[in-house]
C-alpha cells in the first residue's frame, strides 16, 4: 500500500509510529513517572538507607492520624451520599419523562466544571454558625436560641464535599444508562412488573459495575481534595491528609519536605489501589450491560407522579445547585457581610478591583496562558492517542495510555510534591517558579479527560474513508490530519474545553507550584478568601461561574449541539 510508514531493513519492520509513542512515552516519563518513583524513594530512603523512621515519625503525631482517619472518614461518606443521590437523579433524568430534563442535566452537570472551592465559599456564607444567611433564616421562622447547622464541623465538610462531587458519579451512571442493553428491562415490563419493582430488580443489579465505578471515583476525588478542606475545616481545626501535606510544604525545612513526601506516598497509594480496583476489576465487568448495537433505552412513564417528581427535583436543584450560587453573587455585591442584603448594603467596587486590579489581572492572564497552552499540548496528545489506540495495532500503544490514566488518577498534590522534588536543578532539569512546571502539572492530571473524549468519538466512526484515503497513496499522517480530524472535529473542541477549564481555574497543584510572577486565577482567589476580603473572592468566583456558562454556550455553538456542560 502506498504511503505506508514502515519500512523494512533486513526483515525488521520499522513503524513511525513507535517514534510518536515513544515521544509521548518520554514525556510522561521525565515528568510522571520519575518523580512519583522518586518521591516513593524519597520516603523510604530519607536517611540515605533504607529507613521507615520518616514514617514512623509522622504516624507518631495525633494530629497526622487524625487527618488520616478525618480523610477516610469524610471520602467514605462523601462517596455514599453521593452515589445514593445521583443514581436516582441519573434514573430520573435519563430513563423517565420528567419535565425539564435537558434543563436539570445541565444544571446537574455544572457543578463538576466549577471549582470546588467555590462551593465551599458558598456554603460558608449559608452555614457559618453565626452568621450564615441559611442559619439565621431558620432561627428567625423558628425562634431557635442556636443556629441548627454548623459547616465548621466533620458533618460540615462531608456536605461540602458531597454537594460538589456527585456529579461525578451523576455523569458516570447516566453515560452506563444511556448504553445500556433494555432488553431485560423490555421482558420484566412485558411480564408485568411496575417500574419500580424493574428499576430494583433488573436495572440496579446490570448497573452495580457502574455504580461501584462512580462510588470510587467520588471517594478519591473527595479524599485527595484540598481546597474545601482547608476553607471548611481549618476554621473548625479539622484536618485531612492533603491540608497536613501543604502545611509540611509550607515549613520550608528538609524534614517538613520529607514528612510530606511520606504523608503523600499514602495518599497515592489510596488513590492507586481505587484506580486499580476501578479499571480492571469493575471495569471489564461494565461491558456485559452494554449492548453490541445501537440502543435507546426505554423512557419510563411516570404517570401521575410526573409532577410530583419534578418539583422534587427542582427543590433539590434550587437548593443544592442554585441558592449556593446566588450567595457567592451576592457576596460580591455586599458591603457590610454582617448585615442584610438592602440597596444601602450594595456596591459594585469588588468587581471593579477584579477587573482594575493588576495582582488579580497578572494572575489571571497566567491562569489563561498555562490553561490554553495545556489544552492545546494535550488535545494535540489525545488525538494522536486516540488514532493509535483505535486505528492501528502498532506495539506498545498502551503503554502510554496506562501512564495518561495513571497520572489522571494520582492526586493533585502529590503530582505538584513530586515536581517540586525532581525539576527545582537536582536532576538537571529546573523549571521550578515557572509557568511551565504549572503547564505540565495541568497536562499530567488533565490529559485523560481530553483523550477519552476524542477516543469514543474515533470509536464511532467507520474507518473506511481513511482507507480509502491511504489506497489513494496518503501517508497515515496526511490521513490523521485530513480525513481523521475533521471527523471528529466536535470532539476534538469538547477535549480542549474540558482541558481548559480545570487547569484555569486549578488551586491544588497551583498552591505548591506558584511563585511571585506565576500565581493564578484560582490561587488569587483562594488568598482573598482566607486573608483579604471575601467579597473580592466571591466577585472572582462569580466571574468564573459566567465564565462556565459561557464556555458552556460557546461549546454548544462550536459542536453543532453535540458537547456542553
Amino acid at each position: 500500500m502506498q504511503g505506508n510508514p514502515a519500512l523494512k531493513q533486513d526483515g525488521f519492520y520499522f513503524d513511525i509510529k513507535w517514534l510518536v509513542i515513544g515521544a509521548i512515552v518520554l514525556f510522561l516519563v521525565v515528568f510522571q513517572v520519575f518523580p512519583l518513583i522518586y518521591l516513593i524513594f524519597r520516603a523510604f530512603f530519607s536517611t540515605g538507607t533504607f529507613s521507615l523512621s520518616a514514617f514512623k515519625r509522622v504516624y507518631s503525631y495525633p494530629l497526622n492520624w487524625d487527618a488520616l482517619v478525618t480523610t477516610l472518614i469524610t471520602g467514605g461518606l462523601s462517596m455514599l451520599f453521593g452515589v445514593l443521590i445521583a443514581f436516582p437523579l441519573a434514573w430520573l433524568v435519563g430513563r423517565t419523562n420528567l419535565y425539564g430534563k435537558k434543563f436539570f442535566r445541565t444544571l446537574f452537570v455544572m457543578t463538576y466544571m466549577v471549582p470546588p472551592y467555590v462551593g465551599a465559599m458558598a456554603w460558608l456564607r449559608l452555614l457559618n454558625p453565626s452568621v450564615g444567611n441559611l442559619n439565621v433564616l431558620l432561627q428567625s421562622i423558628f425562634h431557635l436560641n442556636k443556629a441548627p447547622f454548623n459547616i465548621y464541623t466533620v458533618g460540615g465538610l462531608v456536605w461540602v464535599l458531597t454537594t460538589f462531587y456527585y456529579p461525578y458519579a451523576f455523569i458516570t451512571i447516566s453515560r452506563a444508562m444511556e448504553k445500556m442493553d433494555p432488553s431485560l428491562e423490555e421482558a420484566s415490563r412485558i411480564s408485568g412488573a411496575s417500574p419500580l419493582r424493574t428499576l430494583v430488580t433488573i436495572t440496579m443489579p446490570m448497573m452495580a459495575p457502574s455504580i461501584v465505578a462512580a462510588a470510587l471515583l467520588v471517594f478519591i476525588s473527595a479524599a485527595s481534595c484540598y481546597g474545601i478542606p482547608s476553607i471548611i475545616g481549618a476554621p473548625g481545626q479539622i484536618h485531612t491528609v492533603t491540608t497536613r501535606i501543604i502545611d509540611f510544604v509550607y515549613i520550608g525545612s528538609q524534614d517538613g519536605l520529607t514528612d510530606a513526601t511520606t504523608l503523600a506516598v499514602f495518599l497515592m497509594i489510596i488513590a492507586n489501589l481505587v484506580l486499580y480496583v476501578s479499571t480492571f476489576v469493575v471495569g471489564r465487568k461494565q461491558y456485559i450491560t452494554v449492548s453490541g448495537k445501537s440502543t435507546r433505552p426505554n423512557i419510563v412513564d411516570l404517570g401521575h407522579w410526573r409532577i410530583a417528581f419534578t418539583v422534587l427535583v427542582s427543590v433539590f436543584a434550587f437548593f443544592i445547585v442554585i441558592l449556593p450560587f446566588l450567595t457567592v453573587a451576592s457576596t460580591s455585591l455586599t458591603v457590610n457581610l454582617g448585615k442584610s442584603m438592602s440597596l444601602d448594603n450594595i456596591t459594585f467596587k469588588y468587581w471593579e478591583r477584579i477587573f482594575t486590579r493588576k495582582a488579580i489581572l497578572q494572575s489571571a492572564a497566567n491562569s489563561l496562558t498555562s490553561g490554553i497552552i495545556a489544552a492545546t499540548a494535550g488535545v494535540f496528545i489525545s488525538c494522536v492517542m486516540a488514532y493509535l489506540l483505535v486505528r492501528t495495532n502498532v506495539k506498545g500503544k498502551r503503554i502510554p495510555d496506562f501512564l495518561i490514566t495513571l497520572g489522571s488518577g494520582t492526586p493533585s498534590v502529590v503530582i505538584a510534591l513530586a515536581l517540586i522534588m525532581t525539576m527545582s536543578g537536582r536532576f538537571g532539569i529546573n523549571i521550578y517558579n515557572t509557568l511551565s512546571i504549572m503547564i505540565i502539572a495541568y497536562m499530567i492530571k488533565y490529559l485523560l479527560m481530553g483523550m477519552r473524549t476524542v477516543v469514543s468519538a474515533m470509536t464511532q466512526i467507520h474507518p473506511s474513508l481513511e482507507e480509502a484515503s491511504q489506497i489513494s497513496g496518503a501517508g497515515w499522517i496526511r490521513v490523521f490530519k485530513d480525513v481523521t480530524v475533521p471527523l471528529i472535529g466536535p470532539s476534538v473542541v469538547a477535549g480542549w474545553f474540558l482541558i481548559f477549564m480545570p487547569s484555569f481555574y486549578e488551586l491544588t497543584m497551583s498552591t505548591l507550584l506558584y511563585s511571585t510572577h506565576t500565581k493564578t486565577l484560582g490561587y488569587e482567589l483562594f488568598t482573598y478568601q482566607t486573608y483579604h476580603s471575601q467579597q473580592t473572592a466571591s466577585a472572582l468566583a462569580t466571574a468564573i461561574l459566567l465564565l462556565v456558562i459561557f464556555v458552556n454556550w460557546l461549546l454548544n455553538k462550536l459542536t453543532g449541539g453535540e458537547f456542553s456542560i
